[in-house]
């Protein structure tokens, strides 16, 4: 963790549009409280779909394509909190985002759970529908890397269509703001927690992979025959 409390934002939207708006608004929110907001526009790094390979369950070291995801993944595992933020497009979360949490997380979380303890939040961008399944979708990706989170009554869905129209919701930019303030609150307990005790690690995660003594190396060989036969 960073001397200052850090959160990192994976903004999942192809353009500079009502998502980029909203985490510019909450950037301000954490920036009145003494915390670094750091966004990754996932449309401007380097990022390839998982490959061809096929062995990512057989394998036991991180992903082998050469790109930026796994610096991302470092900017993440050095910061406090970690959110999520996604358009809905074709009824779930964007194409960019669904590729990165599919990279990060097979290709390097699921080793070691480095999120592990981090405080997290999602936000989603919708017209009018399937916000709650994106939202869901994230939030378990979160819990599957061993996050917290922190309620905070409604969930941060903002309601747009044309760039701008995110300024119009009030509600929703109202629950992100109950979001980001309650994440804040859990970082600094969380802290304080660390300094009184002395304990760099709270909540031992247990095992670090749980795959490990899982048959999917047998299931990955049998799709490997499959394949070739």
């Amino acid at each position: 963790m960073t001397a200052i409390p850090k959160i990192v934002a994976i903004n999942g939207s192809e353009r500079d549009g009502n998502t980029a708006y909203v985490l510019r608004y909450a950037a301000k929110i954490a920036e009145a409280r003494g915390v670094e907001f750091d966004t990754v526009d996932l449309r401007a790094i380097r990022m390839g779909p998982c490959g061809p390979c096929g062995d990512c369950n057989r394998r036991t070291v991180p992903c082998v394509v050469d790109d930026d995801v796994p610096a991302v993944v470092e900017r993440m595992a050095a910061a406090d909190g970690v959110i999520y933020a996604t358009p809905v497009h074709g009824f779930a979360a964007g194409a960019l985002m669904q590729t990165f949490i599919e990279r990060s997380g097979v290709g390097y979380l699921r080793f070691t759970r480095p999120l592990t303890n981090k405080v997290g939040g999602v936000i989603v961008l919708a017209r009018r529908y399937s916000a709650s399944v994106a939202y869901q979708q994230l939030t378990a990706n979160l819990l599957l890397n061993r996050m917290i989170l922190a309620g905070s009554g409604f969930p941060a869905e903002v309601h747009a269509l044309h760039v701008g129209e995110a300024a119009d919701d009030e509600e929703g930019l109202i629950n992100v703001r109950r979001m980001v303030d309650r994440m804040i609150d859990m970082i600094e307990v969380l802290r304080e927690y660390r300094a009184l005790g002395g304990r760099a690690e709270l909540l031992a995660p247990r095992e670090r992979n749980e795959r490990l003594g899982l048959p999917v190396e047998n299931f990955a060989d049998e799709a490997v025959g499959h394949a070739l036969g």
